[in-house]
């Protein structure tokens, strides 16, 4: 499930987001059983989308009902603002919340053009600038092809296009060899999707691609939200990692219902 991909990597990437240790070794760093991991607004955003399709809701109303019950989950500052305040009108952002919330779409519709449908509804409630539409799109898309069949490279060839390095700082064009000296923090849907789905390309197991994730200096908890609904369906499952008795214990009883329906 692309889903609890995503969510394992916002729970694993967690720890790394503002804590890094200097010079750690991202190869052999912990991962599982870190006690400092947990769910942010990645996985709520998240589950809520899952939540609002699964039952047939409007999707702004129960972006905004699940979310008011996880006030202190690492909303950004506009994103908190529409949750809690009374405009719930989309605000152009093009930050990658999009990107992070859209999992469930990629794993739900097996038709092509109703997935790329729903990822921009999904997007355009708060997101509506044309990069955090497209951010959304792009995840979904890529989850949809892992999931029905579509090669690593194929992947690859589709993210280059919508991200050429002509026109993106950090296109998937550049390998993490290159862009660990020069990548920085970058909370936009263009300056992660593209390079999250690197992290992705250069893995060969759900572990590994989070290795990768945590290799950069970027917002790891969203890059694993972002790309790990792809390692998940392409890699049909996590290897080695315990990833059911992780998210048992790390979201509480009212997520894991949403997870589980």
């Amino acid at each position: 499930m692309a889903v609890k991909g995503a969510i394992l990597g916002d729970i694993l990437g967690s720890p790394y987001e503002f804590k890094r240790i200097k010079n750690y070794d991202w190869k052999t760093v912990q991962l599982a059983g870190n006690p400092s991991a947990g769910f942010t607004d990645d996985t709520v955003m998240t589950l809520a989308i899952k939540k609002a399709i699964i039952e047939g809701l409007d999707i702004t109303e129960t972006m905004v009902e699940v979310g008011r019950r996880y006030p202190n989950c690492g909303y950004g500052g506009s994103f908190y603002n529409w949750v809690n305040g009374a405009d719930h009108t989309p605000y152009g952002s093009y930050g990658n919340g999009s990107a992070m919330r859209v999992s469930f779409v990629g794993e739900y519709y097996d038709d092509f053009d109703e997935m790329q449908l729903e990822a921009k509804a999904t997007a355009a409630v708060s997101h509506n600038h044309p990069e955090g539409i497209k951010g959304a799109v792009v995840t979904a898309t890529c989850i949809w092809m892992a999931k029905h069949g579509k090669s690593k490279q194929e992947i690859y060839d589709y993210v280059l296009r919508e991200y050429p390095p002509e026109d993106y700082e950090y296109s998937i064009a550049y390998s993490l060899e290159e862009l660990r000296p020069r990548y920085r923090w970058n909370e936009t849907c263009q300056g992660s999707v593209p390079a999250a789905m690197r992290c992705f390309f250069e893995s060969t197991d759900y572990e590994s691609f989070m290795r990768n994730v945590i290799s950069l200096n970027c917002d790891t908890d969203t890059f694993g939200a972002i790309a790990g609904g792809v390692a998940e369906e392409f890699y049909h499952g996590f290897g080695d990692l315990d990833a059911e008795r992780i998210l048992e214990e790390c979201l509480d009883d009212y997520l894991n219902m949403i997870l589980n329906k």
